[in-house]
């Protein structure tokens, strides 16, 4: 690329972000390896201040540009740790590993080695065409979508079954579409499946222990889906 072209790109800026699109590409997530070991994002917020949080990470990501971030269902989306700096909902402060009580800030090792060699082997089959699906993962978190009603006060928690990696670097959470359910169990790739953000009555997601509070209506729970509703 000619230093002209490379400055042309650099000049376009993304709307929502206000960043340059070159940079935004080169953070695009090209590879999906899920944690099975347990391993956690710590953070903080201001209402608790001097508590520290632990979050189950769903996934590692590999992005474009090399960097491996490991990944949680955030509010809406699927979003990398260090990425969340929201002093309401959270900020990030560093991977946590239960097991043996250590905080560590990159991506561990043998996640980086296993992101690297499933891309230098799955490169060549890679797909061209605009959003083609290039991976998806089972869902090991027991992550739940929140459904509002059309009356805008039922709620619906559905479990999320997997999550699919497109060429644009798009992660969507798959749910299940019970008209479409030919047989059980539901597994990753199934014909019933869709993706979650493609719903227009979908607002967050929940990993399954709020979503078990919620669905017990807990007092607490309930009231911090007020405020989210609110918004």
């Amino acid at each position: 690329m000619t230093d002209d072209k490379h400055a042309r790109e650099h000049k376009v800026i993304d709307f929502f972000s206000g960043r340059p699109l070159s940079d935004l590409a080169q953070e695009k997530i090209i590879r999906l390896a899920p944690e099975n070991d347990g391993l956690c994002m710590l953070y903080t917020n201001d209402s608790n201040p001097e508590r520290y949080f632990a979050m189950k990470i769903l996934c590692w990501g590999l992005r474009w540009n090399g960097d491996v971030v490991g990944m949680v269902p955030w509010l809406n989306q699927l979003v990398s740790c260090p990425e969340i700096q929201d002093p309401v909902n959270g900020c990030w402060e560093g991977y946590y590993d239960p097991d043996i009580d250590q905080v560590f800030y990159d991506a561990p090792m043998h996640k980086v080695v296993e992101l690297e060699t499933a891309l230098a082997y799955f490169e060549t089959h890679l797909a061209d065409e605009q959003h083609a699906l290039v991976q998806e993962i089972p869902d090991n978190i027991g992550t739940h979508a929140m459904l509002l009603g059309d009356d805008q006060k039922t709620l619906t928690l559905a479990e999320v079954v997997s999550w699919r990696l497109d060429s644009e670097g798009d992660i969507s959470a798959m749910l299940v579409d019970p008209e479409k359910m030919q047989s059980t169990p539901v597994l990753p790739g199934d014909d019933c499946l869709y993706p979650a953000q493609q719903n227009p009555q979908f607002r967050y997601f929940f990993q399954h222990h709020i979503a078990n509070q919620i669905k017990n209506e807990d007092p607490e729970a309930m009231a911090a889906i007020a405020l989210l509703l609110d918004r």
